[in-house]
Order: C-alpha cells, then structure tokens, then sequence
C-alpha cells in the first residue's frame, strides 16, 4: 500500500467516526497548547527579568554587604557615606558610585496619598543609572550636604497627587516632613505586575533622617568601559573589607545577575513544560486506546483486506498513520491555541509572554512522536491478525 493510499483510509476512517476522533485529540490539543503557553510565559519572565537589570545602566557594579545570593535574606549593613570616597577612589572618580537606603512610606497632597517606596540616593544617580527625568532638575551635591527636603517623584507619583496640576515647585508630605518637588522621572513601566514609577526619590541625607539611621544599603558603581567590570569588582570588595576586617562585601555584574537569575527561570521553565508534557502522555494512552477499539472493531476489514493481498506492513501502515494523523491534527491545533493564549496573556495582562520559534516546533514533533510511539502497539496487533481468523469474527 502507498503511503498516500494509506492517508486516504485513515482520513475515510477518522471522518466516519468523527466525534470519537475529535475527543481522542483533546488530550493532544491540551497537552500541545499547556507547554506552548508555559514556556512561553517562562521565556517572556526570563526576557522581563533581563530588560530590567540591563536598563539600571550600562558597565553597572552593584556593591552590597553579605553574601550575594538570589533569594538570601539581606545581610545587615554597616555602609555608610563615607563609603562613596573610599569606592571613589579605587574607581578613580567619585560621580562614579551611587548610594541607597530605602523604606515604604506614606506621602500626601492635601487629600491625596500614596504608600510608595522612598529611596534616599545621591547626586550621582543620574550619572551611575539609567533613570531619565521627564521634567525638572536632579538634586545637588549641596542638597545631599545640607540635608535640603528635595524631591523627585515617579511618574504615577506626580500624576496621583497632582493631577493636571504642575508638580514642579510644590510640596508634598513624607511621613509627616514636607518636601519640595524639584523633578519627576520620565516613565519606567510595571515590572511583573509592580510599578516602578510608583518611588520618591531624596537626598540620602534626608532619608537617613527620616528614617532615623545612619546607614546605607547598598552602593551603584559604574565602570569607565565593560572591559574595566571584572577587574574593579575584587578590588572595590577588598577596599571595604580593609575598612570593615570583620564583614564581608559582594561586588555583583549585571552579567552575573542575569546569569543566576538565567539559571533558575529555565529550570522553572523546564519544570512547566515537563508538567504540561503529562498531559501529552494521557493523550497518547488515550489515542493508544482509541486505536485498539477500532481494531477490534474493524477486525473483517483487516481480513478482508489481507485476504485480496494486503501484506503486514500494508495494514500496520494504514494504523500507524490514522494514529500520527489523530496527534498531527490535535497538535497543530494545540499550536494555535497555545501561541494565541500567549499573545492574548501578553496584551491583556502584566504577566509576559514571548513565544519561542522552538517550543511550537518541539510541541508539534513530541504530538508527532506521541502518534508513532502510542500507534505502534496498535498497528502492530492489526498487522499481526490471521485473515482466516479475522473474517470469522463476528
């Protein structure tokens, strides 16, 4: 029998039973379209995760006490101001090295408030990191030295508290401590869900005082070229542990971030898909099952047909491509809606979604190999029947 012959039949065979054909894919169509929208959604983390530590700025050194790890509980810090001279200096230029210290806080117009994150940083920000402004100035070096009540606000800031009115000039509460207004940064976007507009940017000085410490938590060093990453990162490390002989430092690339934070989304993505991959394999054994039936079912036919010349192979061909035709079909509909639950996830909700080339393409060759493995048993017991047998079976 020729292979194209063989499709005929499997097509006449599956158009006469055309509901049981359809329910037999199910499993297929769920299993294909499961690991096409959880690895994409994996793969659209992977690529969010990347976008954002890559736009902190470029030739980025993120120094931080402890030990760096992903998912650590932060060590307790005992950086301070003076630390921006000591970075200064290995690096060889002061603007260079960003500060932090942090807290949630409440900040009010009149009538308005909003729970946002307040970041005390310096006048290095705008040089060390990659955060426009959209209108109005940074603060000064003599803001920081004075501890002036300046500040900069994101973009959802300014437009909760503010409305249409012009922030710039203005003044708003933080924790109960009036500030004025003197920029609002240009828009950022959400980040798996969360604002990044939604901060308030003050002079470190300011902040400590808010916040009643005298700390930091950590430091931003930008490197003249990417070449000068890697040699400045264990000498930034051994200029604060001279400093502080009992505490230990962490000088963190971005390439090194993204290499661990790489690692542990494609293991949650192999894991997903392998997850989604299980339902491949009830769809198999349902297919497998499908198959038996209908060779029990059209046991006369096989014998009939081995009877005027039909050989072995001929009748375990005409099985093995009505159960690869069953994945085939179901599979490509998988495909389909798989990548539309993708791009339909992408556009309507924070949660990303970028659809590989690989995984519709893997989808489709497992469905097809899921046929060939769960067909062959089928057609195997088909081929194998006694014509003689077969034609007296009831």
């Amino acid at each position: 029998m020729r292979t194209a012959e063989a499709f005929r039949v499997a097509l006449d065979a599956l158009q006469a039973n055309r509901l049981r054909s359809a329910l037999t894919m199910v499993g297929v169509v769920i299993g294909v379209a499961a690991v096409v929208l959880l690895v994409a959604i994996g793969s659209g983390a992977k690529r969010e995760v990347e976008t954002q530590v890559e736009g902190l700025g470029a030739n980025l050194l993120l120094v931080v006490p402890g030990k760096f790890e992903l998912g650590a509980a932060p060590s307790i810090s005992r950086l301070t101001l003076d630390d921006v001279d000591v970075l200064g200096r290995v690096v060889g230029d002061r603007r260079a090295v960003a500060v932090t210290v942090a807290s949630g806080e409440q900040v009010r117009v009149g009538a308005r408030s909003l729970f946002v994150t307040v970041s005390g940083t310096n006048e290095n920000v705008p040089y060390v990191l990659d955060q426009p402004l959209a209108r109005g100035s940074y603060f000064t070096e003599t803001d920081v030295e004075t501890r002036r009540r300046v500040a900069v606000l994101g973009s959802v800031v300014a437009e909760t508290l503010f409305g249409d009115r012009e922030p710039l000039g203005r003044f708003v509460t933080i924790g109960g401590v009036r500030f004025r207004v003197t920029g609002v940064l240009a828009e950022r976007g959400t980040a798996f869900g969360v604002s990044r507009d939604q901060e308030v940017q003050v002079p470190v000085t300011s902040a400590q005082r808010l916040f009643g410490v005298d700390r930091i938590d950590g430091l931003a060093v930008k490197a003249p070229t990417s070449d000068d990453v890697d040699r400045l990162a264990p000498l930034l490390v051994e200029a604060l542990q001279e400093k502080y002989p009992d505490d230990e430092f962490s000088a963190v690339s971005q390439s090194q971030i993204l290499g661990t934070i790489g690692t542990i989304l494609g293991l949650l993505t192999l894991v997903l898909a392998a997850i989604a991959a299980i339902s491949l394999v009830v769809g198999g054994v349902g297919v497998s099952n499908i198959m038996l039936v209908s060779v029990r079912e059209r046991t006369r036919e096989i014998g009939l047909r081995k009877a005027l010349g039909a050989r072995q192979r001929d009748i375990l061909l005409q099985f093995l491509v009505e159960a690869v035709l069953l994945t085939t079909v179901g599979g490509v509909i998988g495909i389909v809606l798989g990548v539309g639950g993708a791009l339909l996830i992408g556009s309507v909700s924070p949660l990303p979604a970028v659809v590989s080339w690989w995984s519709p393409a893997l989808a489709f060759a497992v469905s097809v190999g899921v046929g060939v493995f769960f067909g062959v048993a089928p057609a195997r017991r088909a081929g194998r029947l006694d014509p003689v047998v077969a034609l007296r079976q009831e």
